[in-house]
């Protein structure tokens, strides 16, 4: 079994979200943490094997930090046309342990909508009929642009059609490399004003309201995987009544 690492690092170094969305993380070393081992147990330093402590981190984050798993109660307050959208700690776990499917999409220039016919045209070039809970892995351009400040403005959009696309054939976790499934919000903002109409605004996210469905945004390493023939393991934190959960997606290969 071959695993292949689909997730990103949770840092506050390498800027994968808007500065008042970024993590921020505290790191304690085993002499900082010396501190602690005397508040718990009253044990002094020289006590201690080379007078070291416990190191530890102090996270303020939010649940959409790193790669994460978006629940239906994120995109809107009910699904599957009017029952209360679940929260992430509801999502049935056997969504996130299903055969994945990745569909080469960077061809698609930046900004790009993609159309349910852009999803068929990618499935016939690998010969993959979908199935019903496929996990479905789009890699955009977006995989290009981690690292740099441009990268939450670099992406494809998955809209309404599109999501409905996929949830209709019975699919209910799809993934991306980008920042978010819609289109970038700079984009996707710039649009709204020219055009006035608030249909185009977050529209892949709030097709949950009509099929609930999950999201895995930020993935990485989608170009070590084959086009089918993995399982990918993604089960979200479990925290209650939660928007998303953070998560270590995992591609599993039989060899």
């Amino acid at each position: 079994m071959r695993f292949i690492d689909l997730s990103m690092p949770l840092d506050d170094v390498i800027p994968v979200d808007p500065p008042f969305l970024r993590p921020k993380i505290e790191y304690k070393d085993h002499i900082d943490g010396l501190k602690d081992m005397y508040a718990m147990y009253g044990i002094e330093p020289e006590q201690l094997p080379d007078g070291q402590g416990l190191a530890a981190e102090t996270v303020t984050i939010t649940t959409h930090a790193g790669t994460h798993v978006d629940a239906p109660w994120h995109y809107h307050p009910t699904m599957n046309g009017g029952e209360r959208a679940w929260t992430i700690d509801e999502v049935p776990l056997d969504w996130f342990f299903r055969p994945g499917v990745k569909l080469d999409l960077r061809h698609l220039p930046n900004g790009h909508l993609v159309a349910p016919a852009d999803i068929d045209e990618a499935l016939e070039k690998i010969g993959y009929e979908l199935q019903p809970f496929d996990i479905v892995l789009m890699h955009t351009v977006a995989s290009a642009a981690y690292g740099r400040d441009d990268y939450i403005d670099t992406g494809i959009g998955f809209g309404r059609e599109a999501t409905l696309h996929l949830t209709g054939k019975g699919v209910r976790v799809v993934g991306t490399d980008a920042w978010g499934w819609d289109l970038p919000v700079s984009i996707n903002r710039q649009l709204f004003e020219e055009t006035g109409d608030p249909s185009i605004v977050w529209e892949g996210h709030k097709a949950g309201a009509d099929v609930g469905y999950c999201q895995i945004e930020k993935l990485q390493g989608l170009d070590a995987l084959p086009d089918s023939g993995f399982t990918v393991a993604c089960f979200p934190a479990k925290v209650r009544g939660a928007s998303a959960g953070w998560t270590r997606a995992v591609a599993l290969i039989e060899e």
